[in-house]
C-alpha cells in the first residue's frame, strides 16, 4: 500500500461558534501548497460544540478535518491548546502547519513549535513551494522592514508559520461541505491547568480595521489628534475604518490599534486614503494588496504614489474637508 504524503495543516481559530476570516484566507493559500506537494490540506479545529463548523471548513477547501471537542476547550488558554495540538502533531505528522498570526495564533504557535522542537516563521507575508527539494519557503519583512527575508525548515517538522491577517485573499466559498472528518478523543482535566478563566470583559467598541472594506489613514503630515479627528468624520460618513503610521502612533496622535504596516495590521480594504503619509516600506507591506489606493501629499516625489492608483500633490487636509461635504449634500445631512 502506497503511503500517504505528510499533509499540509491550518490551524482553524474560531470564537463563540464563530470561524475567524484569516482561518479561511489560509486555507486558500494552503491549497496551493498541496498542489505543489501532491497531498493533503487538513483543518484542525478544537473547542467545545464546534462539531457543526467543520462543513464550513470542507467548503473553502479543507479535504480532511481533525476535530477534538471538549469541555476545557470552550474558551481558549495556552496550556490545553496546546497539549491538543502537540497530541494531534506527534500522532499525524503533518508536514506543513500554518496558524493565524493573530493575538491568539501567535501564543499558541511559540509553544506548539517549541514542544514539538521546531521552527517558527512568524508573521509570514508570502508562501510557496520549493519544488525540487518539496520545502516550504516562508517570506516575511527584516531589518524594519527594509528586506524580505526567505526562511526555510529544512530538517524539522512540521515547518511551522504564522500567517498575517489580510495577507492573502479569502478564497470562493465553492468546495463540498463533505470531507474526511477525524474525531479525536483527548483526556484533559481541568485541573492540571493553572489558568483559569473567570470572566470576560470586552471593549467598548472594537476596531474592525484588517477587514474593513474603506480605510481613512494618516501619518506624520496629518500634524496631529486634531487631524485624526477629520479622518475619523470622513470614515464615518465612509462606513470605513481610520488607519494610521507608526509615526502618527508613536507621537501619542491615535491608539495603537489603529496602526498600520509591519508592526501594526495588514488591511486589504476595497478603497485606502492614505493622507500625509510618506509610504515608506514599513507602511506599504500593511496595505498595498488595497483595491485600490488614493494617497494625497504635498511631497511629489513622496514613496506611496509609487504604489498609489490615484495620487494627488496638495494638502490633505483641502481634499478631505471637500470630500466630507460632498458625501454630507449626497447624504442630505445637517451642518
Amino acid at each position: 500500500m502506497r503511503k500517504e504524503k505528510a499533509e499540509v495543516w491550518v490551524f482553524i481559530e474560531q470564537k463563540e461558534g464563530q470561524i475567524k476570516p484569516v482561518s479561511f484566507e489560509l486555507l486558500g493559500v494552503g491549497k496551493k501548497l498541496t498542489v505543489d506537494l501532491e497531498t493533503k490540506l487538513c483543518g484542525v479545529l478544537i473547542g467545545f460544540k464546534v462539531k457543526n463548523l467543520v462543513s464550513e471548513v470542507f467548503s473553502y477547501g479543507a479535504e480532511k478535518v481533525y476535530l477534538v471537542e471538549h469541555p476545557v476547550l470552550r474558551y481558549y488558554r495556552h496550556e490545553p491548546f496546546r497539549d491538543t495540538v502537540v497530541y494531534l502533531a506527534r500522532k499525524y505528522k503533518p508536514d506543513i502547519f500554518l496558524i493565524p498570526a493573530t493575538s491568539l495564533g501567535r501564543d499558541l504557535a511559540g509553544g506548539v513549535a517549541t514542544s514539538l522542537e521546531t521552527g517558527l516563521t512568524a508573521d509570514v507575508t508570502e508562501l510557496s513551494i520549493d519544488k525540487e527539494k518539496k520545502l516550504l519557503l516562508m517570506t516575511r519583512p527584516a531589518y524594519g522592514g527594509n528586506i524580505m527575508a526567505t526562511i526555510i525548515c529544512p530538517e524539522h517538522r512540521p515547518q511551522m508559520s504564522t500567517v498575517r491577517p489580510r495577507v492573502f485573499p479569502i478564497p470562493e466559498r465553492k468546495f463540498p461541505t463533505k470531507g474526511e472528518l477525524v474525531e479525536e478523543k483527548i483526556e484533559l482535566k481541568e485541573e492540571v491547568y493553572s489558568v483559569k478563566r473567570i470572566g470576560f470583559i470586552p471593549k467598548e467598541k472594537i476596531i474592525n480595521l484588517e477587514y474593513a472594506e474603506v480605510v481613512v489613514a494618516g501619518g506624520k503630515g496629518i500634524g496631529g489628534k486634531e487631524g485624526f479627528s477629520l479622518l475619523g468624520e470622513l470614515a464615518r460618513l465612509l462606513n470605513g475604518e481610520v488607519g494610521a503610521t507608526r509615526l502618527a502612533v508613536s507621537a501619542g496622535w491615535i491608539s495603537y490599534e489603529h496602526q498600520v504596516g509591519q508592526t501594526g495590521k495588514t488591511v486589504r480594504p476595497k478603497v485606502y486614503f492614505a493622507f500625509g503619509i510618506s509610504g515608506k516600506i514599513q507602511h506599504r507591506v500593511g496595505m498595498q494588496n488595497s483595491d485600490f489606493i488614493i494617497a494625497v501629499n504635498k511631497d511629489r516625489l513622496a514613496e506611496i504614489f509609487h504604489i498609489a492608483d490615484l495620487g494627488i500633490v496638495g494638502d490633505w487636509k483641502v481634499f478631505c474637508l471637500a470630500l466630507i461635504e460632498r458625501l454630507k449634500r449626497e447624504k442630505k445631512i445637517e451642518k
